[in-house]
């Protein structure tokens, strides 16, 4: 697979066969981690991290990653750079690309994140957008393999707010992965219908489905894989917490739901989970609205079927395996 200097800003740019490839790449640097094989492929390279949006998985998968690969890692929160301040996004990808090999972006439009691609001179990365989080569903997937041994022909079904990048990638990489995808949520938080149509011509070459339903039953039938996010996400107003609960509410990935799905499915999360009120924003809506769990209870989130730490981890060895490839002849 021809990967060297070719941007990763959206699953739609990529085959079936390149997404795979990106997945076995992982699979072969987390053996090569667990056994403590050294993989310094590309020593005395340079990345740099531009962070519009505050993360935990993302940062740490990219710097622990580049780490692993040999490269130094300079990391720019939100505040840390002058791009779109005083520096215009496209000097401030030809201005970092003479001095770093790679540049990876998080944060808001996605035409940002293509923007910096446009002008850089290195390879793009894209962290999350408000539109796609394409590292996220490598990580996804990869756990799928890992439980299943196999994806095409699984069901996964999302629950809640189908709209936001979660909702989005998942759909994109299930139709083109052959895996039958179900939106399940109410109709307004659908995802976009010109994204549907395009991914359900992917999924039909493929010979798998998409389904958009708001009854849990028809949705969760089948399902391999439940999947779910926080119901309102970063960047939306906090004003929305009220429509989201009592909209999403009954969407609540919850012990009752999983067992609508198949015996051996499992439970995934991109996180932070708001599965407690053990946070600061947790306890702000328990105090508010009076409950203790939103998008998914701790039962479920704690269960045997919750995989969402393989998950997280597997962020690590799919994002190293982004950045080699890209970055290698």
């Amino acid at each position: 697979m021809k990967f060297y200097y070719i941007d990763f800003l959206k699953l739609l740019d990529y085959s079936e066969q390149e997404i795979l490839y990106l997945i076995q790449l992982a699979m072969d640097f987390k053996k090569k981690k667990k056994l403590g094989k050294k993989h310094e492929y590309l020593k005395g390279k340079n990345v740099v991290l531009l962070f519009e949006k505050d993360s935990t998985r993302t940062r740490c998968a990219f710097e622990v990653g580049a780490m692993d690969l040999g490269m130094g890692v300079t990391y720019l929160g939100p505040t840390g750079s002058q791009m779109g301040k005083k520096e215009s996004i496209k000097d401030t990808a030809r201005v970092l690309s003479r001095m770093y090999d790679g540049i990876e972006y998080r944060g808001f439009d996605q035409a940002i994140v293509e923007e910096l691609a446009k002008y850089s001179s290195v390879p793009v990365w894209n962290g999350l957008t408000n539109e796609f989080h394409p590292t996220q569903m490598l990580a996804d997937i990869m756990t799928m393999y890992e439980n299943f041994g196999s994806v095409k022909g699984r069901k996964l079904v999302f629950l809640g707010d189908a709209r936001n990048n979660v909702g989005n990638s998942l759909m994109v990489i299930c139709s083109k992965l052959g895996i039958d995808f179900c939106c399940c949520a109410p109709s307004e938080l659908f995802p976009n219908s010109e994204l549907v149509s395009q991914c359900r011509k992917f999924a039909e070459a493929q010979g798998s489905k998409i389904l958009l339903t708001e009854d849990v039953n028809e949705g969760l039938k089948g399902a391999s894989v439940v999947y779910t996010d926080v119901w309102v996400s970063m960047g939306e107003d906090d004003s929305l917490w009220k429509e989201r609960i009592k909209l999403l509410t009954p969407y609540r990935v919850t012990s009752e739901l999983m067992s609508l799905a198949n015996e051996d499915a499992i439970f995934l999360h991109c996180l932070p989970s708001f599965h407690d009120i053990n946070t600061k924003i947790g306890k702000e809506i328990h105090d508010k609205f009076g409950i203790t769990e939103m998008e998914v209870t701790d039962e479920v989130f704690e269960s045997d079927q919750s995989k969402v730490f393989d998950e997280a981890e597997n962020r690590l060895h799919t994002i190293k395996a982004v950045m080699y490839a890209t970055m290698t002849k």
